[in-house]
């Protein structure tokens, strides 16, 4: 059945873990954002949501960092990170097993993609969940593009992991949402943290809603890394949500650049072409 739902937002743990630090009005402007979100996905009537995160070393490490990964469980945990640190509640998010295994096996015939059966969920998928779907009542496909640990995956390749997702949806019985998560310019866990470069922000924002392939992928990681910082590499999530959405164009429905959160915290929607049913 065709893709139901296709969008990005951010994650930054800083949403959660340092709220009342933002400006009142734009913190609920953000939540208000997230909130409308998860009731547009709840609004499709999907059975389950593709969340497509940059893990933070909380499964995968140098010892074995795969490209693309995708979680085939009934169940994960998370937050992994401390629930005083993230003000998320440590809980078991339903997933689905037979679902998670027939997506993985049509994303196999074009990309490999490595799974995993156990997933420990951080900040990259539990932050968005707890607006997105706060009663965990939504089955979890968990899928990961390396973001952290270099050689990253190329951009191309991301968008190609995109494309395999949205062949996936498309092939199987069940209505599926999809939501790419990350930030855009932000230097974590460094000097510059709080550091946002609102003008790259604006102009990645401008080629993702036109869903510009060719300019979302002329990025090189080195431009990245100097204009956007480490963090910046999560853009790869964003582009894989833009390649999902098949062609359709975009709106960018919040962005606000929110130092204390350290990013411009974004959330976005793909006009999803209609298709009979």
């Amino acid at each position: 059945m065709p893709l139901v739902y296709c969008g990005a937002c951010s994650h930054a743990p800083g949403i959660t873990g340092r709220a009342e630090r933002a400006d009142t009005q734009t913190r609920q402007a953000l939540e208000g954002a997230f909130r409308r979100m998860g009731d547009d996905i709840r609004a499709t009537g999907p059975d389950a949501l593709v969340v497509i995160a940059a893990e933070h070393f909380a499964n995968f490490f140098m010892n074995n960092m795969p490209a693309f990964a995708i979680g085939m469980a009934d169940s994960y945990e998370g937050p992994i990170e401390d629930e005083a640190f993230l003000r998320i509640r440590r809980t078991t998010v339903p997933g689905n097993r037979d679902l998670s295994r027939r997506l993985i096996e049509q994303v196999m015939q074009t990309v490999d993609v490595a799974y995993a059966e156990e997933w420990k969920f951080d900040h990259g998928i539990s932050v968005p969940l707890h607006f997105l779907t706060p009663d965990y009542d939504l089955p979890i496909v968990p899928a990961n593009i390396n973001c952290q640990g270099p050689p990253l995956a190329p951009l191309a390749r991301a968008w190609a992991f995109g494309e395999a997702l949205r062949r996936a949806a498309d092939a199987v019985p069940e209505r599926i949402a999809l939501i790419g998560t990350g930030g855009l310019s932000h230097w974590p866990a460094t000097p510059d943290s709080g550091k946002i470069n609102q003008e790259w922000d604006r102009e990645f924002l401008r080629r993702w809603s036109a869903n510009d392939r060719e300019a979302l992928l002329s990025y090189t990681d080195a431009e990245i890394y100097r204009e956007a910082g480490q963090g910046g590499f999560e853009i790869r999530t964003f582009i894989a949500a833009a390649a999902a959405a098949g062609g359709a164009r975009g709106t960018v429905d919040f962005c606000e650049p929110v130092p204390i959160f350290a990013v411009s915290c974004t959330l976005g929607s793909f006009q999803l072409r209609p298709t009979a049913q």
